[in-house]
């Protein structure tokens, strides 16, 4: 059973979700510098695609009422190459044609030219032709005032080739928000300096940084704020008034020199704190004046997957995502826990394939939450619910990296 204190993973996130204020600031770009944009508006069609029937392969162009018996031989009357228009057909004959080549008027079927004999003047098909084989029809693939895709879309490098396919050169777009990072601790030192005695390196703010920009948005680092409040509370003050949303690494916990809760509190509210999850429990969200807040944990592994489970999906909606869920599978366990947690647990796992050929995931040897070696070596996240022991065997919910990141 989870404490009577910390919230289920479940509650916290329809709590996050139901916070969030999508934005509604747009901008044209363009279309080469639109990947992992959101779309701001919907996206007709204007013409066909492709725009004209033309040939799926390299072969002749012939009418199949002309083709016979097998000994026919048919004149060649016309050479046409892709990015240019021949003659309509006369009857009787065959075109040599070329894939993506327009079919001429008075055509019905393509012959593949493996399935011909053929010399430069004449040709001679082989096996049945049947009208319209080897033909791509005009619109075959989208017609002119289809709804292509719709505002809320994040998109892919494949629907950058589908818009310009349609002859596109920029979209609308929501502005990718500007997020703000800051790290506290006074043991921490940026990479690159020398490390003092009780010292390390702070690489928080680099995981999150990477995250961000991963998901199209703006990323602006704060630094590393020591452990004062006054200093805590004038960093956040005015990164409240510049940025979309704030998130911080450490501070959030009940220790002395924790003071990221209290500066929070002192400008504005904290809605969230402390979560029924391993790792991650001191977790918290809030506004400072009326700018989102997340409070992540310190440890490096808890970042990590706090801001895959609880951050990602409220910044893909706050930047206006129609659809931003994961869905998650069913995988066999290659380990055991006997241990019963009191907290939903999220093992670093990897994916690895039995005797049978069949998928089960194997965990990582330390679960540690300062151990970053284990989500380099993961591809996913084995979720472990609530009183729950783990059995080789039992299915257990896996959350890929490769849905998240």
């Amino acid at each position: 059973m989870s404490r009577p204190n910390l919230t289920p993973i479940e509650e916290a996130l329809r709590h996050i979700l139901q916070e969030v204020n999508v934005s509604t600031a747009t901008e044209t770009v363009k279309l080469a510098d639109a990947a992992q944009a959101v779309l701001a508006t919907d996206i007709k069609a204007q013409i066909n695609v492709p725009a004209f029937d033309n040939s799926a392969m390299d072969g002749f162009a012939v009418n199949s009422k002309d083709i016979g018996t097998a000994a026919n031989w048919l004149p060649v009357s016309q050479r046409i190459s892709a990015g240019t228009v021949g003659i309509a057909l006369e009857p009787g004959t065959a075109a040599r044609i070329f894939t993506g080549a327009p079919v001429p008027p008075g055509a019905d079927s393509v012959i593949l030219q493996e399935n011909t004999e053929y010399t430069e003047h004449q040709v001679k098909v082989r096996g049945v032709v049947e009208p319209g084989q080897n033909i791509r029809l005009c619109g075959h693939d989208i017609r002119c005032g289809d709804e292509i895709l719709r505002a809320g879309h994040l998109l892919e490098p494949q629907d950058i080739g589908l818009l310009a396919s349609l002859g596109l050169t920029e979209v609308e777009i929501y502005r990718p928000l500007k997020i703000a990072i800051l790290n506290t601790g006074d043991e921490l030192v940026a990479p690159g300096q020398k490390l003092q005695a009780g010292q390390i390196y702070e690489s928080n703010s680099f995981t999150l940084q990477a995250l961000v920009k991963k998901l199209g948005m703006q990323c602006i680092k704060l630094g590393i704020v020591r452990d004062d409040l006054q200093t805590t509370m004038q960093v956040l003050a005015k990164a409240a008034g510049e940025v979309d949303c704030i998130i911080s690494s450490g501070g959030v916990s009940v220790g002395e020199a924790d003071y990221v809760k209290a500066a929070v509190q002192a400008l504005g509210e904290l809605s969230l704190w402390k979560l029924a999850i391993k790792p991650g429990k001191p977790f918290s969200f809030g506004h400072v004046s009326h700018c989102p807040f997340f409070g992540l944990p310190g440890n490096p592994v808890a970042v990590f997957v706090t801001f895959l489970l609880l951050v990602r999906p409220y910044l893909l909606k706050q930047q206006g995502v129609r659809q931003s869920s994961v869905p998650s599978l069913q995988v066999p366990a290659a380990f055991e826990q006997a241990e019963a947690g009191s907290r939903q647990e999220y093992l670093r796992v990897r994916l690895q394939y039995n005797e049978l050929g069949m998928a089960e995931m194997h965990s990582f040897p330390d679960q540690g939450s300062s151990v970053m070696t284990s989500t380099s070596w993961a591809d996913g996240l084995a979720v472990v619910p609530i009183g729950a022991r783990v059995r080789k065997g039992d299915l257990l919910h896996f959350l890929p990296f490769k849905g998240l990141l």
